[in-house]
């Protein structure tokens, strides 16, 4: 790690070195400061100092600079936690032990991600693309009472870019490694109280190298395309009503096992779509404000097997689906008495799911109501905050129609911060949250290749209990937190052999998880009252405790350290530039690429260098402006994987050139 981080700072150097003079469109509009305003912590605007856990934003000018094209691989530049990674669009992303479902719907997951404040329905993060999104919220740990299920380890909200001010447009093209080629356009603005933020992006990609030389057969992609709109009229001051709409469909995706037992042609397509119809607003006094939304979505991923490829004949060439209709209705109202924050509301989400390997459609529904308060003490000094939910919920079998199961949960939380000076805050907090039972885990009745599977309707739902305390400090240029928690994991679901050979669920696992997760930046530029930025950086992870219970041995695919640092520049004469260095440590896994008997076995850590540059070539008022980008992932051509039989790409590069007026 120290030898990469000497010559990744040898190169930014050289890079910032060589930049000739211009003018820069790329500036930080929302420096990490206790003054920033996030919103998913209390569902409501919230100065950063009020919150009382431990909150991460990825700004609009680190999404810039940073090579990412997809929310998965922002956060794993991020190092916000385990990452599992393979080709063919599919990622995963963990936080404090914890990680979000790969295929379909985001049910069975333990960190929920959010578009907009509401469920993504999926838990691949790669299928969120980064054109149009304007900042990420991370709450890191429990949030199950604001956002229901699966927000157990933490929430990743992407919140869309919202037109403003005068109307602008860009076209963007793209070449790079590997025949990678891609084209965006956009249009943003606002106009007569009308407001409009939109993107469009088509991109493909051939099979890639690894870092030794290895042409990884069927890695690309035909192509991956993504539209997002946010479309929105103000027809009373701070009141607006809203669309917006996201879609994202990959065409064949390559999925070609693992690298020893290379398959040249199973691939996968993938999509996921969904609409929001929002109205926000708010009294003329802000004494109350109010939100309504109901949004639908569809999220499905097949993979084909052509039978021309499969010679032992068991494959009939009919692709494996997973399909899943969502909708659902969030309603809230919140009262600002100043020292005083109440919001209340009531959230619906309904899931119809259905695959090909089995052979029942199931439903899920969960209404759910929820209360919020906080309360400012000691001159706004002393906040303290606290929360209660109860969510019921009813599975059922709808093709053919059957089996039910219904249960409730109720879920507190409550915490408290002190700001001990204006820069100084000490925080701490006590959460529970839970992941509520798949409606195949209470209600299955089906058999597949002679097994037969019985839901258990008397399953209860996961459960954990989490303590924390922290501190963070903000002084000028200087930005820091450290965040110790302790989390106790039960009554987790586990697949189990019955007796007479049924396969079935119980609530048999259980699971202690506790850490430091801390980060440091220090804008120097700032400091010194320089005209540009350079910020060296350092966010990490590190597990003291991660023990499966019941084996009392350390929980698989967990690495004890993640890690991301670096350091960028930006408004410098026209020149952007970031050199990122992410660290994952070992963990022990599973070995399947092996073959049976699966052994556990331990993988070694990796650290991961991506560098990447922009400079405004002109800018004009009446003709726009010209910027030029070029990036480099995998700087020093590192051998890594996320999982094993799976390596990643080697050196590759990229440039485009972006218009802008």
């Amino acid at each position: 790690m120290k030898a990469l981080l000497v010559r990744g700072i040898a190169v930014f150097l050289f890079a910032t070195g060589i930049c000739d003079a211009n003018e820069t469109q790329l500036k930080n509009p929302s420096a990490a400061t206790m003054e920033t305003i996030v919103v998913t912590a209390g569902r409501v605007k919230e100065q950063k100092k009020d919150i009382v856990t431990n909150v991460t934003v990825i700004d609009e000018l680190e999404i810039k600079l940073s090579s990412a094209g997809n929310v998965g691989d922002l956060l794993a530049q991020k190092g916000i936690g385990a990452v599992r990674k393979y080709p063919g669009n599919l990622t995963t992303i963990g936080i404090r032990g914890f990680r979000t479902d790969s295929h379909g719907n985001d049910l069975k997951g333990h960190v929920l991600i959010l578009l907009n404040g509401r469920r993504a329905g999926t838990g691949n993060v790669a299928k969120i693309m980064t054109k149009n999104v304007q900042q990420i919220e991370i709450i890191r740990g429990p949030a199950s009472v604001q956002y229901g299920s699966a927000a157990m380890g933490g929430v990743v909200n992407v919140i869309t870019r919202q037109g403003k001010g005068k109307l602008s447009v860009f076209g963007q093209g793209i070449l790079g490694s590997f025949r990678h080629e891609e084209i965006s356009a956009g249009l943003a603005g606002e106009y007569k109280g009308i407001d409009f933020s939109g993107s469009v992006t088509t991109e493909s990609e051939n099979d890639y190298t690894t870092a030794n030389g290895t042409k990884y057969h069927n890695t690309g992609l035909d192509s991956r395309k993504n539209i997002s709109l946010n479309l929105g009229y103000e027809f009373f001051p701070n009141n607006r009503i809203g669309f917006l709409y996201h879609g994202l469909e990959v065409d064949k995706a390559g999925s070609p096992g693992y690298l020893s037992q290379n398959d040249l042609d199973d691939y996968t397509d993938k999509s996921n779509y969904s609409y929001d119809m929002v109205l926000d607003g708010q009294t003329t006094s802000a004494l109350f404000l109010w939100k309504l939304r109901y949004f639908a979505g569809k999220d499905k991923d097949e993979w084909f097997d052509p039978t021309g490829s499969n010679p032992d004949g068991w494959d009939d060439g009919i692709p494996s689906e997973q399909k899943t209709d969502s909708q659902g209705v969030q309603a809230q109202v919140s009262m600002d008495f100043g020292n005083a924050l109440i919001t209340t509301g009531f959230d619906w989400v309904d899931y119809d799911v259905q695959a090909s390997w089995n052979p029942q459609k199931t439903s899920y529904e969960n209404p759910a109501g929820f209360i919020l308060g906080k309360l400012k003490l000691l001159e706004e000094r002393l906040i303290l905050s606290a929360g209660l939910r109860y969510d019921t919920y009813e599975v059922k079998v709808i093709e053919p129609a059957g089996k039910t199961a219904e249960d409730s949960n109720f879920t507190p939380n409550i915490g408290l911060a002190y700001l001990l000076t204006d820069h100084l805050k000490f925080r701490a907090g006590y959460c529970e949250a839970f992941v509520m039972p798949g409606a195949d885990q209470m209600a299955a009745d089906y058999s597949v290749w002679g097994t037969n599977y019985v839901g258990n309707p008397n399953l209860s739902p996961e459960k954990s209990k989490t303590y924390e305390g922290g501190i963070d400090f903000f002084y000028r240029s200087l930005s820091s937190a450290i965040t110790y928690f302790h989390t106790d994991f039960e009554d987790k679901i586990e697949s189990v052999t019955r007796g007479n050979g049924d396969k079935s669920w119980d609530n048999v696992g259980k699971a202690r998880i506790s850490g430091f997760e801390g980060n440091l930046s220090f804008d120097i530029g700032d400091y010194f009252g320089w005209s540009f930025e350079i910020k060296p950086y350092a966010g990490f992870t590190y597990l003291t405790q991660f023990e499966d219970r019941v084996t009392n041995k350390d929980l698989l695919e967990t690495s004890d350290l993640n890690a991301s640092y670096g350091v960028s520049l930006s408004n410098f004469n026209g020149f952007s530039t970031r050199l990122n260095f992410t660290y994952i440590g070992e963990k022990t896994i599973t070995d399947y690429e092996s073959g049976w008997p699966y052994q556990d076995i331990k993988v070694q850590g990796f650290t991961v260098a991506d560098l990447t540059m922009t400079k405004v070539l002109f800018s004009t008022q009446k003709k726009g402006g010209l910027t030029l980008d070029a990036g480099i992932n995998n700087l020093f051509n590192e051998k890594y994987e996320y999982v094993k039989g799976y390596p990643m790409p080697g050196r590759n590069f990229y440039l485009g050139l972006k218009y802008n007026f």
